[in-house]
């Protein structure tokens, strides 16, 4: 005969007795408690502050993802002092150095840090080369207490963050902003510059043609190029976006966030500054003796495709450009499979 717990001289109280009084307890939690707080983070998670903690969290969320795929891809972030500690740059690195891979130097542009940039060609550039991926000054948690702006600052900073890898010998594929470091680092380390890839790069032009195009984009440069607003970041994706209106879609919370993100804004508008003001006929961009891969969309709006042209005819008959249809200025977006398949075989072909 079973054994019932009455027979066992224990008091029998139905399962409903007991879950009535917590179901009850959970329902007053809610309304009391919980109902306020959902209420309050929605408040403020609705605000256009660009300070606040709760606008960075997606943001910040989403970069240790992205660091965690990097580490997926192989990737390690190391930190490196210069100058007396006085500049601090972060590398991502390939942890297993393969003899049989190329090694590839990849400079970002302006934005957020690299990780971002590059997050659509990382998988394939990693099985292809020895990556080596730096944060330039004042992006992610690069940084230098040095007034130096120049371009020249950080191609120096590169290389020298390369050569305490141990790293002699690499080729360089650099877009936008990191064009002008990436043609630097050529001139500066040709011993240590062997190929050059740079996409969507005005590095050659005359003043007028600069302030022709200035002019032509109607907008401040320093509030597209670090923006302070939502619509600033639209604007900057109609510019560079030629396939979709990516800025629509991006609900303002989320732009918010990226413009909490961002750290040294006033640096960085330093950093524009410091190019805008160069003058072409004063600071030279010499004919480098690298074999040299221009890229270009034919849709740019931030440097349209003669630049691109123009690049061209500076560097002469050790340089090749190639345009991809269809395309805006951010090609790492928009085409980055074509991108990678053009840069793998460029350096990887036989001088």
């Amino acid at each position: 005969m079973a054994i019932t717990p009455k027979r066992m001289g224990v008091l029998y109280i139905r399962p409903a007795f007991f879950i009535f009084p917590i179901l009850l307890m959970f329902r007053l939690m809610y309304f009391v408690w919980l109902y306020p707080l959902f209420f309050c983070f929605k408040k403020i998670i609705s605000l256009q502050s660009s300070n606040g903690f709760i606008n960075r969290l997606p943001i910040t969320s989403a970069d240790a993802i992205l660091s965690m795929y990097f580490r997926y891809c192989g990737l390690s972030r190391s930190t490196f002092h210069l100058h007396n500690k006085q500049t601090t740059m972060y590398i991502w690195a390939s942890k297993n150095i393969s003899s049989n891979k190329p090694n590839l130097v990849v400079i970002h542009g302006f934005g957020a840090n690299s990780k971002w940039q590059f997050i659509l060609q990382i998988s394939q550039l990693t099985r292809d080369f020895n990556v080596y991926m730096p944060d330039l000054i004042f992006f992610g948690d690069s940084y230098s207490s040095i007034s130096d702006r120049s371009v020249k600052f950080q191609a120096e900073c590169v290389c020298d963050g390369l050569k305490q890898m141990g790293l002699e010998k690499f080729s360089v594929y650099a877009i936008s902003y990191g064009g002008f470091v990436g043609y630097r680092m050529a001139e500066v380390h040709e011993d240590m510059v062997e190929k050059l890839v740079i996409v969507s790069s005005a590095i050659v032009y005359t003043e007028d043609r600069k302030l022709e195009h200035i002019k032509k984009i109607g907008r401040n440069v320093l509030d597209l190029l670090v923006p302070k607003t939502p619509e600033d970041f639209r604007m900057l994706c109609q510019l560079t976006i030629q396939k979709i209106d990516l800025g629509k879609w991006i609900p303002d919370f989320f732009l918010w966030g990226l413009i909490a993100f961002e750290n040294c804004k006033n640096e960085k508008e330093e950093l524009i500054l410091e190019l805008l003001n160069e003058n072409p006929e004063v600071v030279h961009y010499p004919v480098l003796t690298q074999e040299t891969l221009l890229i270009w969309g034919d849709k740019d709006g931030v440097f349209p495709i003669d630049f691109g042209h123009q690049l061209h005819r500076h560097l002469g008959g050790k340089s090749k450009l190639e345009i991809i249809r269809n395309v805006g200025h951010a090609a790492n977006f928009e085409a980055p499979f074509s991108l990678n398949q053009l840069i793998t075989s460029f350096v990887k072909a036989s001088s």
